[in-house]
């Protein structure tokens, strides 16, 4: 932070299926022209954003983190430019019921064209894709905007060539808030290889299924799914709101044979039997997943 890049924002859109959707989120692509940061980002990093101004103390606001939505290549092939997704934070103070607006998000949500930003990074150096990608087929969880470094994964996975089977299961409220959606529907259509599923978990699906949660289209395309998941090739990326990977966790026990199961978590015996009864909690002390699972959930 002591020593941030000067940028600039290039293009801030919305980025969510509707502009009926109850969500602000935009897809805020910076130039880092003339720093260190071009063809440096890796797809699952994050780059720090330092707000303006400072905080009820009278300090310098602390930068917060986003994850990176481009490619290595950058936007559209260009390096210089870098792109992340932000969601404007906006809530009630629960003690007083006042209105509180998210310092950095709506920061980055108001930026114009042209307009200077204070960056820092990349950060991160487990939620990555392996040394060699084109080796492993990929399942991708997401919830809101935790599907940022998954567009980063998918279109560095595509431009690569890479041989990979991608699946891509994104879930929402409402379908007006699904994150990138023409974009993801496009490639779908142009690579056979990539499986692009939604749930969306207060309406029925367009495909018919009642109200889903990203763990459901285990069970609902489990004839589709399961066979993906028993390869010994299969990585599962998971990101989003904390607690989303209990969901995940049980439909897998559920749904895979115990020796696929145990590709991916470590499960004492007697929990296999009883997975209705599994928390947070229990997750957290008595389940580990393997090394073909990585996580990246936040509050």
């Amino acid at each position: 932070p002591a020593n941030a890049a000067s940028a600039t924002i290039h293009r801030n859109d919305l980025c969510t299926a509707s502009r009926k959707s109850a969500d602000f989120v935009k897809h805020t692509q910076i130039d880092v022209s003339g720093t260190d940061l071009p063809g440096r980002i890796q797809p699952g990093q994050s780059i720090g954003v330092l707000p303006p101004g400072l905080d009820p103390s009278g300090r310098p606001h602390k930068l917060r983190l986003y994850s990176v939505a481009s490619p290595t290549s950058g936007e559209d092939g260009n390096p210089n430019i870098i792109a992340t997704t932000v969601k404007r934070l906006i809530d009630e103070h629960w003690e007083d019921r006042s209105l509180f607006l998210g310092v950095c998000s709506n920061h980055l949500c108001d930026l114009k064209p042209g307009d200077p930003i204070a960056v820092t990074g990349p950060a991160g150096k487990r939620f990555l894709l392996p040394k060699d990608p084109g080796a492993h087929d990929y399942m991708f969880f997401a919830t809101g905007t935790g599907i940022a470094p998954f567009r980063a994964m998918i279109l560095e996975l595509i431009e690569s060539g890479a041989p990979s089977r991608i699946t891509l299961i994104a879930g929402v409220p409402y379908s007006t808030d699904l994150i990138y959606h023409d974009l993801f529907l496009r490639l779908q259509e142009e690579h056979e290889r990539f499986t692009y599923l939604t749930a969306v978990s207060r309406e029925t699906q367009a495909d018919g299924h009642d109200r889903l949660y990203v763990q459901d289209r285990l069970v609902t395309n489990r004839d589709e799914l399961a066979p993906h998941l028993s390869s010994g090739r299969t990585l599962i990326y998971v990101c989003g709101i904390t607690g989303m990977e209990v969901g995940i966790f049980r439909a897998l026990a559920e749904t895979l044979d115990p020796r696929d199961l145990e590709q991916y978590l470590e499960v004492p015996a007697g929990m296999l039997h009883d997975t209705n009864a599994w928390t947070r909690k229990h997750v957290n002390r008595e389940i580990r997943p393997t090394g073909r699972v990585l996580l990246e959930v936040y509050d």
